[in-house]
């Protein structure tokens, strides 16, 4: 893979901590009462880490997570002893149902764009697959939501390091624009597919949602991104509100109270009734207008004014339009 399928630290932190969690055990049944400090050296983890691990193979398992379910073991000053392993040393056996789980879960993280060591995950799908037998041929596809024939030519493009030409729809302005982006990564994000890019028209690192590319051209040269630029930590979503963006606050009834789940607000307030105070970061006040009208009668703009005066404007040209009487069709010509 290129420099597009970097993973962040802290992926690559769990990642390992799992990979070590899976080996721990297996090295403790074969080393009984060794010292914290032998392990720990073994495994090139401090002392600390290595106690952590131990504490979080405490509360491991087997299904039901009961006292005689889980992995246990004993201290004896500085030495650690496995007296549980909750059958982690038995060669592991899948029932069909489990062995087919396994398979679609490996086909769906093969499709997942901007996933590591994707020839990995194949060669353990291969591997699976083959131990399946029949089980192969079940009638099962796996496609993720938002993953169209753009994202994959998206990603077969991003994976070959080359530049794009774009036609993007950009919502929040309502307007297409044409764009030269190398780009560092695919993701999936919310169940959408995102190619996260250098952009040479804005001159910085921006998200471009697949299914809004109208049109994609690869050209000859190769993606060259500046020492600059970074990708975006996106666990809290694709939009990150800023506090030079537009703030606004509405008044809101019951029905529209998902707001509060669907959006990061900075403020939520109970007012009079069930009506609710909530103030959120916009990217701009024309997409704020657009959401406004489209969430019904049961919400007001309390500020800024110049949006709440948008909105009136919008609404009575709306009505205006639908007051006005449709043009009358002309009569047919007589016939000769």
């Amino acid at each position: 893979m290129t420099r597009t399928a970097t993973r962040p630290a802290g992926s690559r932190a769990s990642a390992d901590r799992l990979a070590r969690l899976l080996n721990l055990v297996p090295y403790l049944l074969a080393r009984p009462g060794i010292e914290i400090a032998e392990a720990a050296g073994d495994l090139g983890v401090s002392e600390r880490q290595l106690r952590e691990d131990l504490e979080l193979l405490w509360v491991c398992g087997l299904p039901g997570y009961g006292p005689g379910d889980l992995i246990d073991m004993a201290f004896d000053g500085d030495r650690v002893t496995i007296t549980y392993d909750a059958g982690i040393d038995r060669p592991l056996r899948l029932t069909p149902d489990e062995a087919l789980a396994l398979v679609v879960a490996l086909r769906m993280l093969v499709e997942t764009p901007g996933v590591a060591n994707r020839e990995a995950v194949e060669r353990a799908l291969a591997k699976i697959e083959n131990a399946a037998g029949d089980l192969v041929g079940a009638p099962v596809a796996v496609q993720l939501a938002g993953d169209t024939e753009r994202a994959e030519t998206l990603r077969a493009t991003v994976e070959r390091g080359r530049a794009l030409r774009i036609t993007y729809y950009t919502a929040a302005r309502d307007e297409t624009t044409e764009r030269t982006i190398d780009p560092l990564r695919m993701l999936s994000v919310g169940g959408r597919a995102y190619v996260e890019a250098w952009c040479r028209r804005a001159e910085a690192v921006r998200m471009f949602r697949a299914d809004r590319i109208d049109a994609v051209t690869e050209l000859d040269e190769p993606a060259v991104v500046p020492p600059q630029a970074r990708a975006h930590d996106l666990t809290g979503g694709v939009f990150r509100p800023a506090p030079d963006l537009p703030l606004i606050t509405l008044r809101i009834g019951r029905g529209e109270r998902w707001i509060t789940e669907y959006y990061p607000c900075e403020r939520v307030e109970a007012g009079e009734g069930d009506r609710w105070l909530v103030s959120l970061r916009v990217t701009d006040l024309g997409w704020a207008r657009r959401f406004v009208l489209g969430l019904g009668p049961e919400v007001t703009v309390v500020a800024p004014a110049e949006l709440a005066e948008q909105v009136r404007a919008q609404a009575v040209a709306a009505l205006d339009a639908y007051a006005s009487p449709a043009p009358a069709s002309p009569e047919p010509a007589p016939a000769p």
